[in-house]
């Protein structure tokens, strides 16, 4: 058949660009070789638990947000709930335990309180994290900073580097490679407004997204592999795919003048575009570094562990032996032991991932393929086990009664995440958002191949991602607009 738009891949990124386009009248084909809608903006059902797959908080949603916009635009609103995330994060290691809210002023102030020697670094770095627009312009053409050596300029105590640092494995893994100017964007849609948690988990926004696109005769397809781009000579026209649900699957092929690519660009680069693209495309992204991944370790409770004493939604633990910036890094390549990791409870908000009286809960760690690769099934399995009792008992020791409100628990390594998302090295931010981070590799595509997910040059999270999928729409949109005229 032939479509307006074929969409490879259902994450957040081509959900939202498929929702927008079949919304304003485009005839959308999405395909997705998962079973289900999202991405890492998906859960899944483990006995009366519902584990949610990606989602902490959702930053911003207040009035300036674009996602508020997007969302508005969409009527989303009218059917996914939003839950206000009581706090942005709690902060522990063996010195500080501190409750940093979303309200800035407030954060200011806490932070000030735990150290009044650095007043002046913290009024520098909230300046610029409120203000990231205009450090942005400001910055022009001169090199650009990491947020390591941003914070070693303005601040001297390293503790306190820490705890603004609490959140940095939403975004990387290595504050010295960590593009300071993306990270201001990013900590500051926190600091902006508040956060939130989708209730139901963040299939609720996935599958809503899909129905938009259905509801609007657009076409999905789950379980189905694109396996390649097709042209007539140099000019994409379509893709190949195949129905992954049975055994003897079926190979089938649809045209479409416009595509979008909801996939990890190597992946592109290398399987999906004809050899001379492709070849085009591996060379501009050859000093593009793949982003980490995280480890999970899902949590079903006996109770909300709200009874056990937890009071704080997000909390990150940082080892004893993370003494500045400069060891965080390797602590992210330390044994499970001793790695830093965050716990968030989702019984603190309304979530609707248990059933009454019960709860659940996610811990979340840097982690690498290199990790887990070469084993064998049961060495593979006996390390996973081993993980699951060491981050138990470490947060048994920071939550009594941790361990005994475990009904049941999973764990899932990188490797899941790259088995499922189908990402290199199971990256799940994209490429890893360095100072300077090369983007021509958006310019060498054919005209009609647009990317819309964290390879693209919103980068990663769910709000990159919905970005790159609203704006590559608009884009699609504008183009069609000015042929017609």
């Amino acid at each position: 058949m032939t479509y307006d738009i074929i969409i490879i891949g259902a994450g957040l990124g081509g959900l939202t660009s498929g929702a927008k386009l079949a919304k304003e009248g485009k005839k959308v084909l999405l395909l997705e070789q998962h079973d289900r809608p999202g991405g890492c903006a998906t859960t899944f059902k483990r006995r009366d638990f519902t584990m949610e797959v990606g989602l902490h908080e959702m930053d911003g949603l207040h009035p300036r947000d674009l996602k508020t916009k997007i969302f508005r635009d969409l009527g989303i609103f009218d059917r996914v709930e939003f839950l206000e995330v009581p706090e942005f994060y709690r902060f522990l290691n063996e010195r500080f335990d501190l409750v940093i809210p979303h309200n800035p002023e407030e954060a200011k102030q806490i932070l000030k309180n735990a150290f009044p020697d650095q007043e002046q670094g913290i009024d520098d770095y909230f300046h610029h994290v409120l203000n990231a627009r205009k450090i942005i312009s400001e910055y022009g053409d001169d090199p650009e900073k990491s947020v390591g050596q941003f914070l070693d300029e303005i601040i001297t105590n390293e503790d306190l580097k820490l705890v603004l640092l609490g959140n940095l494995g939403y975004f990387h893994d290595d504050p010295y490679t960590l593009s300071l100017l993306y990270y201001l964007t990013a900590q500051g849609s926190y600091y902006g407004g508040r956060a939130n948690f989708i209730k139901g988990g963040s299939q609720m926004l996935s599958n809503a997204l899909m129905d938009i696109i259905q509801e609007n005769s657009g076409v999905v397809k789950l379980k189905s592999m694109v396996t390649g781009i097709d042209y007539d000579g140099k000019t994409p026209v379509g893709v190949t795919y195949k129905d992954v649900k049975g055994k003897d699957p079926g190979t089938y092929s649809d045209r479409a003048g416009e595509i979008i690519v909801n996939a990890a660009i190597p992946t592109l680069a290398t399987s999906l575009l004809s050899k001379s693209d492709g070849k085009a495309l591996s060379e501009q992204i050859r000093q593009n570094k793949i982003g980490a991944s995280l480890l999970t370790v899902y949590y079903g409770f006996n109770k909300p562990l709200k009874e056990v004493g937890n009071k704080h939604y997000s909390t990150f633990i940082y080892d004893p032996s993370v003494r500045s910036q400069a060891d965080i890094l390797k602590n992210n390549h330390s044994e499970f032991s001793t790695r830093s990791f965050t716990f968030v409870d989702y019984s603190q908000v309304d979530s609707a991932l248990a059933p009454e009286g019960k709860g659940v809960g996610a811990v979340c760690c840097v982690d690498y393929p290199s990790d887990w690769e070469g084993m064998s099934r049961d060495e593979y399995n006996r390390m996973k086990a081993d993980v699951e009792d060491i981050i138990t008992d470490r947060c048994d020791k920071i939550i009594p009664g941790f361990r005994d409100a475990v009904e049941y628990v999973e764990v899932a390594t990188s490797l899941s995440v790259k088995r499922f998302t189908l990402n290199p090295e199971g990256a799940v931010y994209g490429f890893a958002q360095n100072p300077g981070k090369p983007t021509g590799y958006l310019s060498v595509l054919p005209k009609n191949i647009h990317i819309a997910s964290a390879w693209g040059k919103f980068g990663g999270g769910f709000s990159g991602a919905i970005f790159s999928g609203y704006m590559t729409a608009f884009n699609i949109l504008r183009k069609a607009a000015s042929q017609q005229v």
